[in-house]
């Protein structure tokens, strides 16, 4: 199994297995082992999920991340948000996107279904323009991590 080297800074928030951590100081760590993580903009707090494509991604986050409870009301609530949002829109691009994204969730995928939902965001922010929350941009959403769980 590759080893990932992931440098933070202070003051950044990281959730490993479903621990929150946040850095006091600039920070090199080495994660040698499966693990389910989040760090930086990746991670969304409760008060960010303002927008119908947002509230996939915070519970496809709480089922990737969660403890096995949170993870199983996580996946819930993403089918039932996905389902509401493919039957609004007109876009067969955003359902293809939503159903990979539900297929990953369902597979034990949240990497995966987490970067499908970074793109709905951005869909939905390209339709409705600047009244819609725009996601925050991050640098790793399109990068492959070597230990996803």
């Amino acid at each position: 199994m590759s080893n990932l080297v992931l440098e933070l800074r202070q003051g950044e928030l990281m959730i490993i297995n479903g621990a929150p951590i946040r850095f006091r100081t600039r920070s090199r760590i080495e994660l040698t082992a499966h693990a389910r993580f989040l760090f930086g903009k990746q991670i969304m707090l409760p008060g960010e999920a303002d927008s119908p494509a947002r509230r996939i991604y915070f519970a496809l986050q709480s089922a990737y991340i969660g403890d096995p409870e949170e993870r199983a009301r996580g996946r819930a609530a993403a089918r039932e948000l996905i389902a509401a949002f493919r039957a609004a829109t007109t876009s067969d691009l955003a359902r293809d996107i939503l159903d990979r994204a539900r297929a990953a969730a369902e597979d034990d995928d949240g990497y995966q279904a987490l970067k499908l939902a970074r793109r709905i965001m951005r869909h939905e922010a390209a339709v409705l323009g600047p009244a819609a929350p725009s996601p925050s941009p991050d640098p790793t959403e399109e990068t492959e991590p070597p230990c996803p769980a």
